[in-house]
């Protein structure tokens, strides 16, 4: 038997050249696997209630009555036999063979379609079980126009169990080609997460705020429960996210990444399934969706309030019992993937506007962790600063600058309204422009520092009158010498924290009249 490594076209390639033999009127192969239409399978009147029963997978043959009518298809009636029932069901449930050389003088019970069997002129049934090291596999069956002849069984045999060990090594191959694929795009997804993660370093802080979400990472990280991470853009929430599968039971499977804003509307479904050969245009291959990709592992669906609500439902289903169809395909499969979500909404506020489902939401917030933006954990940034600037050297191949105490205060002041993903793009920006030993961070490209100028103005996109400004920089003036125990010059000093001049800063003490007070 030529070698296959594809068990389909195996099963076609054997039917197909039993069928060739003049007497042989159809030949067809049967494959045990899990019960899929049993709530409208022709055959379950018949059916004892087994989680198995045996699949039609391959057939062929042609009409004695039309010749233009070949028997190829393996959707029909007949596309599904409980074991135990009709010749083909006692063939597998006796694992032994049955030949029936007078098929019209047999009993009534074995023929599914006397009437078929009488149009067709069929006399004889030959059925051999296909057996793996006693294993039941499925069933091989011919049915013939004419008596059968000596020896015909032991040729039978003979083909069932070459083709029994081809199905095995086939479905081996299959398997391995698959672990192979996955493999591949699993490394595919990892090379291009770690590019975005690799700078991003492990969670760092000693802040309140991030004591208590480490406690929470330790609570939820060794259970299989949902979470839901929420925050502004750019705090870390994907940082979060993986900490708690590298600490879950599933760290040695992969974390599947997806970024669901970045998927169009029209492929969010095909994203998160995957799909079939010929699904829709484009579809030129079958794909494994990243819900495939991450069984055993974990999904984290970052931005999930960007799901569209068509889709909605379908995730909830996955959540609830873990079963998905790919886009083209009729047949349910399941995945074992824990979801962490992240999420910039308000999506409690959303479900209230209809945006989101009711029921999605609860599900998905099992275990909640908010993680607050930098603004509101400042006594964090000298930590992060002196953790990008090591990671983001070794990355650029240049010497750590010093960091001065001036630019740390700096920093502290600066709101930060891209979070930790702009302090870290300001860190490097600076490392790639700044000369000499030490870091020159340029704060001017982004809006100035929040506090004094909300306490100031009111909302953010307010206006100031001349006097408002004047007090502003009067009192962000003060702030600096207090903070400096009013030293000017040098390392350290206001005027290094301030970015201006010593004589300008001088000047300016000066013309707003500012003296050393007893604070």
């Amino acid at each position: 038997m030529p070698q296959e490594h594809s068990s389909q076209s195996l099963l076609e390639m054997v039917v197909q050249r039993l069928a060739e033999r003049e007497h042989i009127a159809l030949a067809r192969v049967w494959l045990l696997r899990p019960g899929d239409i049993c709530s409208n399978c022709p055959c379950r009147q018949e059916c004892p209630g087994g989680v198995s029963c045996l699949h039609l997978v391959a057939s062929a043959g042609c009409s004695a009555v039309d010749p233009n009518l070949e028997w190829g298809g393996i959707q029909g009636a007949y596309r599904r036999f409980p074991v135990g029932s009709r010749k083909v069901g006692y063939v597998a449930a006796q694992r032994q063979a049955l030949e029936i050389d007078d098929i019209k003088a047999g009993d009534a019970r074995w023929l599914a379609d006397p009437d078929w069997a009488k149009r067709e002129g069929i006399q004889g049934f030959a059925g051999q079980p296909l057996l793996f090291r006693n294993q039941l596999v499925g069933v091989l069956a011919v049915f013939m126009r004419a008596e059968g002849s000596p020896g015909q069984m032991d040729w039978l045999r003979l083909i069932a169990d070459h083709l029994a060990v081809a199905i095995i090594n086939a479905a081996a191959f299959e398997e391995i080609k698959q672990l192979k694929t996955q493999l591949e795009l699993e490394n595919e997804y990892l090379r291009t997460e770690v590019l975005e993660a690799v700078a991003f370093g492990d969670i760092v802080g000693s802040s309140a705020s991030i004591k208590g979400i480490l406690s929470q990472i330790e609570l939820v990280a060794p259970t299989e429960a949902t979470v839901l991470i929420s925050g502004e853009s750019g705090v870390g929430k994907e940082l979060i996210a993986r900490e708690i599968h590298h600490r879950s039971s599933r760290a040695g499977r992969s974390m599947i990444r997806v970024n669901c804003p970045s998927i169009p509307r029209e492929l969010f479904e095909s994203e998160f399934f995957g799909h079939v050969k010929g699904a829709f245009t484009g579809a030129t291959r079958d794909r494994v969706g990243r819900f495939g990709l991450a069984d055993g592992g974990t999904v984290f669906l970052d931005e999930v309030g960007e799901i569209p609500a068509e889709l909605q439902s379908k995730l909830l289903r996955v959540l609830q019992e873990g079963q998905y169809e790919r886009v083209g395909e009729e047949r349910s499969r399941k995945t074992d993937a824990r979801v962490i979500a992240a999420t910039n909404r308000d999506l409690r506020s959303e479900v209230e506007k209809r945006n989101f489902r009711e029921d999605l939401y609860y599900r998905l917030n099992v275990f909640p962790i908010e993680v607050p933006p930098l603004r509101r954990r400042r006594e964090d940034i000298p930590a992060l600063t002196a953790h990008f600037v090591r990671s983001l050297c070794h990355k650029l191949n240049r010497p750590e600058p010093r960091l001065t105490q001036a630019l740390l205060m700096r920093l502290q002041n600066y709101d930060w309204p891209g979070n930790v993903r702009e302090l870290q793009n300001v860190i490097e920006r600076a490392l790639i422009t700044s000369r000499g030993e030490r870091l020159q961070v340029d704060l001017s490209e982004g809006p100035q520092s929040g506090p004094a100028l909300q306490s100031a103005g009111g909302e953010k996109d307010s206006v100031l009158t001349e006097a408002e400004m004047g007090r502003l920089q009067k009192e962000n003036l003060r702030r600096a010498l207090r903070r400096t125990r009013w030293k000017v010059y040098g390392p350290g000093g206001a005027a290094e924290l301030l970015g201006v001049k010593p004589t300008t800063l001088v000047s300016r003490i000066k013309k707003l009249g500012l003296e050393r007070r007893r604070e």
